[in-house]
């Protein structure tokens, strides 16, 4: 089991606090996804679990093992760990397969190849493995990365923004094999990103973040539910916001979804801004007493108002 708590951290000649009262604990195989927007502490989070900086206040453990940072270590990192962090540390006039294999102990060469050619497969670079990594893209690069930290089958894998460089068409089937591969070897598994479907998807344990601080952790499904700040519903999709007084006693956050046209007269009369496709539905994007709202709707709406209601009931 990994146990994190954290009371707080700020680097050197610092004032502010980067991360302040951040604990949660992980099991054998499970997959924690860390949500926030840049520079609220999520990277750092990682570095401290992996090794690379002090933590004074506070502990991190796996099993009965206190971890330290580079003070108390020769070397930082955990022999245990591997982080794949946003600056890959690839070989580049090396081929593929010896990137991902240089820490192989190179006893059983057949094996080897094995356990290469599975995680090559994993991240949809087998037909690479004999290409110079010089002259791959980014993407490849990121994925070299991550076929790199898997072959050895680490205890407990850290993952900042593994996606990032990595195209829209091939980053889905990369997720799922990817974490596919995890689950089958039981690597827990500690994701940092803003890519909210990509937490929803496939974390066991959501924790969100804002400047440092938990405003949530939970599955997935505990998270999204009770969701209520701007902050929190913004990663899933645009929102509306209704101050005090317009239609209940506070503040209310809604998704596109939350909102549909009603085909009942209602309070929330709206008018129509823009429409956007997106396949399968437009979002709308609409104005109610100066402010923007959103809703989706499978057909692009022409009318200059409409109705909506949330749930299927009014308002009032």
């Amino acid at each position: 089991m990994l146990i994190v708590n954290i009371q707080s951290f700020n680097y050197p000649n610092s004032e502010k606090e980067t991360l302040s009262q951040v604990s949660f604990t992980l099991k054998k195989g499970e997959h924690l996804a860390v949500l926030g927007e840049s520079g609220c502490g999520k990277s750092t989070l990682l570095h401290l679990i992996y090794g690379l900086l002090n933590l004074d206040e506070g502990k991190i453990l796996y099993g009965n093992k206190e971890l330290f940072g580079p003070r108390h270590n020769l070397i930082p990192g955990h022999s245990f760990m591997k982080l794949v962090s946003q600056e890959f540390n690839l070989m580049p006039f090396t081929s593929v397969a010896e990137n991902v294999g240089e820490n192989l102990s190179r006893i059983n060469i057949e094996e080897d190849t094995k356990q290469i050619d599975e995680v090559l497969k994993a991240v949809g670079l087998l037909d690479t493995r004999n290409r110079k990594v010089q002259s791959l893209s980014g993407g490849q690069k990121q994925r070299v990365a991550l076929a790199k930290a898997l072959v050895n089958r680490p205890e407990v894998l850290l993952l900042d923004e593994p996606f990032s460089s990595i195209d829209t068409f091939r980053k889905n089937e990369l997720r799922r094999n990817l974490f596919n591969y995890v689950t089958k070897h039981a690597i827990t598994c500690i994701t940092a990103t803003h890519d909210a479907e990509e937490a929803l998807s496939y974390s066991d344990r959501l924790l969100v973040l804002k400047e440092g601080e938990m405003l949530q952790l939970g599955t997935p499904k505990e998270v999204y539910a009770t969701a209520t700040s701007v902050y929190e519903k913004g990663f899933f999709g645009e929102v509306s916001v209704f101050e005090a007084g317009t239609i209940s006693e506070k503040e209310l956050v809604l998704l596109p979804h939350e909102l549909e046209i009603s085909e009942v007269k209602t309070a929330l009369k709206v008018s129509i801004a823009k429409n956007y496709f997106k396949g399968s539905y437009y979002l709308v994007e609409a104005t109610f007493k100066g402010k923007t709202i959103y809703f989706k709707n499978r057909f692009k709406v022409t009318q200059l108002q409409v109705f909506l209601k949330r749930y299927k009931q009014p308002f009032f």
